[in-house]
């Protein structure tokens, strides 16, 4: 709105300058002209016409410098602008909430929660040099409202570093209850340059209907769009999911963010859905010092490239992983338990993993199947990670 405001003077000065300089320039041709032959020549008109062309160009300048500004949202500045990123962090309570436009900004540290008593504030540390902060926090972008909570979008380095779009769904109670906190799910997408929700339209009616059936706790579900490169990404971390390089900063990222509970396997977990599920397995095998749950809906597995996932994962955690399928997808329960031998077979955290299988649901058609087993793996997360608080 701001730069749309900015571009018709900006536009006019433009061309009153150029058309004041031209006036100017044939007037100082007629003037040399003039003083060839001996003639005289008023200069007046000239000299107005120069000036008239110099404040149009500092017109167009201080007009040009506006117009970037307002491209990147800088004109707001402080409180009513999202130009600094890190503003609402101090802000008490309502930070994270909704920014102009229906962006979210950083919520406030754990740390600077109910540390009301000075008593039992620790020592104040030496003073030492402030390091620059890494550039993590993103404005996330209102982009609906399925399932009665509020999805956002915005752009997030991946491991390559190069940026890909993430959707965040905040459930309902996110915006009820300005300080609570919550769990992470992070689900998978298996078709390159998606995000999860583009290939299960209906996950978020599944997700919010278990938590308004009191069967699952709320949480905050993550979903970044699936890596290029491979026509089945999913395909290639099952097969080789220690290899997969660890998304940090889609972590610091949501945590600076959104009030989340701290990033780990207390509070963080995996989903897929279909041919995402073998990524939701492999993150919850591979890294349970990370994701304390995952649930995997209606995969196919390579048990043996999972197994060894398994252990080799790190010594800390046992695993816990939910394979669900429907009563008639005989398939995808036959993978479901070879995945499950071949896990109790291995070694390490593998030999450890806590797995179960969903194999009850059934309905009079497949999206309805598929909104069932949304509903139990929502519910299986919400039970294994931390509750809201």
């Amino acid at each position: 709105m701001v730069r749309s405001l900015l571009i018709l003077p900006l536009l006019a000065a433009a061309g009153g300058g150029v058309w004041l300089a031209r006036g100017a320039l044939l007037r100082w041709r007629d003037l040399r002209a003039a003083e060839t032959y001996g003639l005289a020549g008023e200069q007046r008109p000239m000299l107005l016409r120069a000036a008239g062309a110099m404040v149009c160009g500092v017109c167009v300048t201080v007009l040009t410098i506006l117009t970037a500004l307002g491209t990147f949202g800088a004109l707001g500045g402080g409180r009513n602008g999202a130009a600094d990123p890190f503003a609402d962090r101090f802000d008490g309570p309502e930070a994270g909430a909704a920014g102009p436009g229906g962006g979210r900004q950083a919520a406030p540290p754990i740390e600077a929660v109910g540390a009301a008593d000075p008593a039992l504030a620790p020592a104040p540390a030496p003073a030492l040099p402030t390091p620059s902060p890494v550039s993590v926090v993103s404005r996330f972008d209102s982009v609906g409202h399925p399932g009665g909570g509020e999805l956002l979008q915005s752009a997030v380095p991946g491991p390559d570093g190069h940026p890909r779009n993430v959707r965040v769904w905040l459930p309902a109670q996110y915006a009820k209850d300005p300080n609570a906190r919550f769990p992470v799910v992070v689900m998978h997408a298996a078709t390159p340059r998606k995000t999860a929700d583009a290939e299960v339209p209906d996950v978020f009616e599944g997700l919010a209907s278990a938590v308004q059936s009191a069967r699952t706790k709320p949480f905050i579900l993550v979903a970044p769009e699936a890596p290029n490169g491979t026509g089945h990404p999913c395909e290639l971390v099952a097969a080789a999911p220690m290899a997969v390089a660890d998304d940090a900063v889609l972590r610091t990222t949501i945590a600076a963010t959104f009030r989340t509970l701290p990033p780990g396997p207390e509070a963080w977990g995996a989903l897929g859905v279909e041919d995402g599920a073998p990524c939701a397995a492999a993150a919850g095998l591979a890294r349970p010092d990370l994701y304390g749950a995952a649930a995997a809906v209606s995969g196919r597995y390579d048990a043996a490239a999972l197994a060894r996932a398994g252990a080799e994962a790190p010594v800390t955690g046992s695993p816990k992983l939910l394979l669900a399928a429907g009563k008639g997808d005989t398939a995808g329960l036959d993978a479901a338990r070879k995945l499950q031998s071949a896990l109790r077979g291995g070694t390490g955290a593998a030999a450890r993993a806590e797995v179960r299988i969903s194999d009850n649901a059934t309905d009079y058609s497949a999206e309805r199947i598929r909104l069932r087993l949304v509903r139990q793996a929502a519910q299986y997360l919400g039970e294994a990670l931390g509750k809201a608080s």
